[in-house]
């Protein structure tokens, strides 16, 4: 990164307020530029495959498609720009799957305003930008491989799906949040039931809560 080379970043977020103050926060610096703006999956994967930036600042839940599954088509195609994950999900949720599917980094929302600046900073000189929660979950993780627990041998679509269910969400209003159709949301189900040896919707949502994987 030259010194007079400004760092080029798209900002992925359904969400026009949220972007208005991401967008209101980069203007006060003097070396971070944003290039382009995305509405949806379709638009930060057209955006992000593009080699017109540096830094992808992209929203885990996306109307159309999961910003998860964006994630990795976007570094299989563009291996170059880093993806920073925006989510109001928990570090504890999303951000070693993330980090594990390519991103450079993870950001909950909440603390944006104040971390947003560095963890670009970071992210535009090929380091990662980890928060010292998400540190904690690495660390916790090392030498457990063989210890993992139920929901890690879950995909990223079945560990949505789970986290949604022990929220409250009937399968069709899942259905309708990821743009899938009902048949698919019960396959995951279905799949999720059988990996971790449960029977109901009500022993997902207790074994959700008992490992703190929803509020």
């Amino acid at each position: 990164m030259t010194k007079d080379h400004k760092i080029r970043v798209i900002i992925a977020d359904d969400h026009a307020i949220l972007r208005a103050g991401l967008k209101q926060i980069l203007a006060e610096t003097d070396d971070i530029v944003v290039v382009a703006e995305a509405q949806n999956a379709a638009e930060a994967i057209k955006q992000g495959c593009m080699p017109n930036a540096d830094v992808l600042l992209l929203d885990i839940a996306l109307p159309d498609r999961s910003g998860m599954d964006a994630l990795k088509y976007i570094k299989h195609e563009n291996s170059h720009i880093a993806v920073l994950m925006l989510s109001m999900y928990k570090e504890d949720q999303y951000a070693v799957r993330a980090l594990k599917s390519g991103a450079a980094g993870y950001l909950s929302k909440q603390s944006a305003s104040s971390e947003l600046v560095n963890a670009i900073r970071a992210v535009a000189k090929g380091k990662k930008y980890i928060t010292p929660e998400v540190a904690e979950i690495l660390a916790n993780q090392v030498g457990m491989e063989n210890e993992k627990a139920l929901h890690e041998t879950l995909s990223d679509r079945e560990f949505q799906t789970l986290t949604m269910i022990a929220s409250g969400f009937s399968v069709g209003e899942i259905a309708d949040k990821l743009a899938l159709s009902v048949k698919t949301v019960s396959m995951y189900r279905t799949r999720m039931l059988e990996k971790m040896q449960l029977r109901h919707n009500a022993d997902l949502t207790h074994y959700a809560i008992k490992n703190n994987l929803v509020d």
